[in-house]
């Protein structure tokens, strides 16, 4: 299997795309009134810089999202139709004036795509505890004092109108299994840990989300051979996550000194998509043998890897694993092999 990554200086709200190109678009863009992205809206927009100067946070607040609007309608655009929308967002917290509040993102962002005909569907919690010993802001213990400590972003999930036409064996044989459908579609996901916040290009930390999220939403939202986009491509997290379940990928950002770190994204690939499938495959076999220890049957066999499974659905699921990655230029030639258990080696 052959998969394709390319990477686009671009900016999110001109995409350098054609309409019903994409078949799923994992990102997370900047977040408006969080103070690091101030001044990435401020070149698209002057007027922020005067609102925040101002403390006129509803006129900065509404301007930045102003810019974000025009990026979803471009992947509005571009996705195929029944394709899946995925944005991971936290809402801010921010003292203007004197006054501190919070700036309702997620739903901001919902309003637009919904405006834009995409269909909101049930989200995720995405909860990203911190070390903090104080679970508060504010001023302590007195009523009305203290605010809630924020430790949760989320990931917003929109499906673009009409059906999506896909190869009925290839969808089949892109199955997850049963025991990772319970974990994956809860509405919170509490084990998925932050990234480091390493420096990319000019900025003081890279706002990457982990590999592990946009991997679940590959595997839960495409299929293999599918297109998955990310329009605010940061350092290529969304692209290793794709090359690495076995998806092509493509990777847009406005800033080349930014775009410059995602070949190496796309190196670590291989490494990290061969252990993810590594570790599916063991967590699948100690969940037959914990379930089969508990005297309970399961009812089908995984065809080409030999593995009981509990429903029909997974009969046809195959595991693939990256192999190896041509040159990167401006795209990237990934090669995948199937994967053979390490057990049976």
């Amino acid at each position: 299997m052959e998969t394709t990554h390319r990477l686009a200086a671009g900016d999110a709200r001109a995409l350098p795309l054609g309409s019903s190109s994409v078949h799923l678009v994992v990102t997370s863009p900047p977040y408006p009134l969080v103070s690091m992205w101030d001044d990435g809206f401020a070149v698209g927009a002057p007027e922020v810089a005067a609102a925040l100067a101002n403390a006129d946070g509803a006129l900065a607040f509404e301007t930045m999202h102003q810019q974000l609007d025009a990026a979803w309608a471009e992947c509005a655009r571009v996705l195929v139709p029944g394709g899946w929308l995925a944005v991971n967002i936290g809402d801010a917290v921010r003292t203007l004036g004197g006054r501190f509040q919070r700036w309702p993102n997620a739903a901001r962002i919902t309003m637009a795509a919904m405006r834009l005909g995409l269909e909101p569907m049930p989200d995720l919690l995405w909860r990203k505890p911190t070390n903090a010993p104080n679970k508060f802001m504010g001023s302590g213990m007195l009523p009305g004092g203290a605010y809630v400590t924020y430790e949760h972003e989320y990931v917003l999930l929109f499906r673009a109108p009409g059906v999506r036409v896909q190869d009925p064996g290839l969808r089949r044989r892109s199955a997850y299994f049963w025991e990772e459908r319970n974990l994956w579609f809860s509405d919170l996901w509490a084990g998925v840990t932050g990234a480091r916040q390493a420096r990319a290009g000019g900025r003081e930390r890279s706002a990457a989300f982990p590999p592990e999220l946009p991997w679940r939403l590959v595997q839960m939202y495409s299929a293999y051979g599918d297109v998955v986009l990310d329009p605010f491509g940061g350092t290529g997290t969304t692209a290793l996550a794709a090359l690495a379940s076995g998806r092509s990928s493509i990777t847009v950002e406005r800033d080349p000194s930014v775009l410059a770190e995602v070949p190496a994204a796309l190196r670590e690939a291989v490494p990290w998509g061969r252990a993810r499938v590594a570790e599916r495959a063991e967590a699948h076999r100690a969940f037959v043998a914990a379930r089969t220890a508990a005297g309970k049957a399961l009812a089908h066999q995984n065809v080409p890897h030999g593995w009981p499974v509990i429903t029909r659905q997974e009969a046809e699921l195959e595991l693939w694993e990256p192999d190896a990655v041509g040159a990167i230029a401006e795209g990237v030639l990934a090669t995948h092999r199937r994967f053979v258990p390490p057990w049976l080696v």
